[in-house]
Formats: structure tokens, sequence, C-alpha cells
């Protein structure tokens, strides 16, 4: 039975899971998942990165157990913690991972990603650049004025995991900013202490204009979504661009990115979306990077943009991805990932969205896409091939994650929040359907998941 690992963070836990799915020997056998490994954290971990190969900046397939030929991968996370953070680790194997280091962010980071020369985050009003060793993945100092790396501070920073205020959602969502004192007692965390030293980030940015202002201070999760203003950062495939959407602002940021030297970036574009309440979410390249998908918080679309000579974005499609009957504001979209199949010409993109109430259950979409990224109208409604009804709301979460293709099958997690399940779902092309599923300790509110 072929085994297949990846990493879960949380909301509202100092722990990292590795989950190991168990693919069936036979279509129509018995799938499995279950919790291999609870790792230690600094802060619940909202998002994850795990570096493909340091080569491309391209999605990595999930590889089974075992069989992987990649030397080293580095995983970065967003930290709930005060000061707020983001993480460095080594992923040395599924079921043992090592703290490398720590970055100090202005607010609370929603989202993290990395190329070999920095990593980017992004949350609120502000986002930063940090230089890391190419050698280890970990933070670097930024360079003194006369151009020497500084030093790091000689006294340690110690951390500890920030709540979180509900304002805005049910009572049963309020229940994950409560204390992790259920877990089980090896793994039962509430606030998690750390000796290393904070680095200080090479860059620092700022999404608010001169006149402008930020809504909140980061801490706050309710319909405007992790905050209201800056959510996202991904790289281009080929990491000369960098693109932030911006929920408060409404606006797509494109950055381009000193690649010959530290990776600091100048920005190129501020796009404001088509519709006036979008609230761009995510932004995901195509593999190709002719194209890029925005994924819509408030309106569930994901609207397709061509990638010209600037950079600009050209929007050229927009894709609704619920069912037409039901209300854009009973929802809050959450992810929209391509396949992994198909190389830099994938067939499908996936997008998900969360109930904005418990009672509401999400939906994942599977959207046709022709070979240079557009969506084919053709297929389907208007290019929607199917529509999932999610098993919960989804919570803060639903974020979905594309993993293994076997015999055609395509396998992608699932995450859920709102009762901490993990599941595995598979995409034949035809069909979605959940094969496996795991809950995670009593109190522990599942965040994204990235395959191993």
């Amino acid at each position: 039975m072929p085994e297949y690992d990846f990493l879960v963070g949380t909301f509202n836990t100092a722990h990292i899971y590795t989950l190991t799915f168990s693919l069936a020997e036979e279509r129509g056998g018995k799938s499995s998942l279950a919790i291999a490994k609870r790792h230690d954290a600094i802060g619940s971990h909202s998002w994850l990165h795990l570096t493909p190969p340091f080569d491309t900046a391209q999605p990595f397939p999930a590889q089974p157990r075992g069989q992987s030929t990649v030397a080293r991968r580095n995983l970065y996370a967003t930290a709930w913690t005060e000061p707020p953070s983001v993480v460095a680790y080594a992923v040395e194997s599924p079921t043992s991972i090592k703290l490398l280091g720590q970055g100090r962010t202005k607010a609370r980071s929603g989202y993290v990603t990395a190329s070999d020369k920095a990593v980017y985050s992004a949350g609120g009003a502000t986002g930063e650049v940090f230089a890391i060793d190419p050698a280890t993945g970990g933070f670097l100092p930024p360079p003194s004025p006369q151009g020497q790396a500084q030093a790091a501070p000689s006294q340690p920073t110690t951390t500890t995991t920030a709540p979180i205020q509900t304002s805005a959602l049910s009572s049963t969502r309020s229940s994950l900013s409560s204390s992790s004192a259920s877990l089980p007692a090896s793994s039962s965390t509430s606030s998690t202490s750390s000796s290393l030293s904070i680095v200080e980030p090479l860059q620092i940015l700022s999404f608010v204009e001169a006149t402008g202002n930020q809504k909140d201070d980061g801490s706050v999760l309710d319909f405007g979504g992790l905050r209201h203003g800056a959510h996202s950062a991904d790289l281009s495939p080929d990491g000369s661009l960098l693109y932030v959407a911006d929920i408060g602002r409404n606006a797509i940021w494109t950055y381009n990115i000193d690649t010959k030297h530290d990776g600091r970036l100048e920005l190129a574009e501020k796009l404001i979306s088509p519709r006036t309440n979008d609230g761009p979410r995510h932004v995901w390249p195509h593999p190709a990077g002719k194209v890029v998908y925005v994924l819509q918080e408030h309106t569930s679309h994901v609207d397709v943009f061509d990638l010209a000579p600037g950079p600009k974005l050209q929007h050229v499609q927009g894709v609704r991805i619920i069912p037409d009957a039901l209300k854009e504001q009973d929802f809050w979209a959450d992810e929209v990932r391509n396949s992994l199949s198909n190389g830099a010409a994938p067939r499908w993109i996936y997008a998900s969205t969360r109930g904005l109430e418990a009672s509401t259950k999400g939906w994942l979409a599977v959207i046709a896409v022709d070979a240079d990224g557009h969506v084919d109208t053709s297929a389907g409604d208007k290019g929607v091939v199917a529509l999932w009804e999610t098993p919960t709301s989804g919570g803060w979460a639903n974020a979905v994650q594309p993993g293994p293709t076997v015999d055609g099958v395509e396998y992608l997690a699932l995450t859920d929040s709102e009762d901490g399940w993990v599941f595995v779902v598979s995409w034949d092309g035809k069909e979605i359907k959940e094969v496996a599923r795991q809950k995670l300790d009593p109190g522990a509110g599942a965040a994204t998941a990235v395959w191993l």
C-alpha cells in the first residue's frame, strides 16, 4: 500500500502534524489517513510553505515515502506569536523537523513563501523580505550600512503564542481561540518559548498609502479574512515576480524581484480588482507563467489575468465557484491551486470556499483550463466541471492542496478548522470523492497542508 506524507499546521496550537495517507492497492479499496507525528512548534502556524528543490520555484509533486530524491527541503511558516514572526524549519524526514530560526514581522503574517534567496511574508498593512542562508535555508540578519552582515542580537527573544480574536464569527468558531489544554499530555502546549534570537527583515513593505489606514491590527479574523489588508504572497514560476493579494484594498500588487542579488522587491503595479467588493485573497500563477489566478474572498470567484509586458496584469476571465442558487455573502472563498499531474500544462484548477457560518458547508470547485491556462468555457458549466459540497463549513480553512497523482487519479488534502478534520479527496476527471479522513487532537483547528 503506497504511503504519502504531508504536514499540517494549526490556527491555535504550537504543533505541526505529520499525517500519512495510505492509498488502497486497488481502485475501490479502502484508503486511510493517520497521524504519524506531532512536532513541537513555535506558536500556531496558519500557513505553511514547503520549498521545492532549490533550482525551481514551481510546486513539486508529492513523493511516495522512501522514494524522494530531494536532499533538503525547508518549511517556512507564519507564527502567531507575540511579537509576531515567521519561522524556518529544516525537514529532515516526515517525522523529523528541526527549527532553524525566526524572523520578526511588523504585524501578524497571513502568508509566507520563499525563493532560494529570500523569504517573503505579507499580512495586513505590511510585508517583509528576509534574507536566507543558501546552505541551510535559515534566516540571515540584514547587512549593515557598510555591507557586512549584522550580528544577531546577543540576548535571545522570548515569544509566546498570541490570542486570536473572533469578533464576527459564530461562537462555534470562537472556541478555536481557547487554550489547547485538551490536547494529549504528550502534545499539550498553550504557549511556547524560544531561546533563538529573532532576525530583523531585509526589507519592509507598506501597502497603505500616506492617506490610508489599516482597519485592524491583524489579530481579528472575520469576513474580511485574516486581515483587512494584504493576505498572501506568491512567486512567479521563474522567480522574477512576487504577487500580493490585498483583501482590504481590493487590489493585487505585483513586484519585481532583484534575482541577481538579495531578492529585494520593487513595485511594478497595483491593480484594483474587477469588482468593487472582490477582496483578493490569493494570487496563484499558472506553471507556464503567462497567466495568474486570483481567488476573490468576498465574491467567490476565480479571476484569470494575462501577464503583459511591464509587468502588468490584464483581466480576461472570471468564474463563479459556488452554485448559482447560493448567495455570495454566505461564503468566504479560501484557496486556488493548479493540478500537478500534467507539468507546465495542468488540465484543472482547484478552488475552495468556506461557509461563513458553521451551519453552511463549503464547496470545492474543479475548473477546466486549456494549454495556455485560460478557462475552457466549453467544458462543464462555463468551465466549472465539478462542484462538491465539503463535509463541514471548513471554519477558517477549507484549504485545498494538490498531492500525488496515481493511475490518473489526483489526490488532494483539504483542511477543516471547525472540527479539526483533515480530509483526502480524489478527482478522476469526472467526480470528486472523499477517500480518507483523520481528526486532529481535540481543540486543534487544522489550517493548511503541504505534501512531502
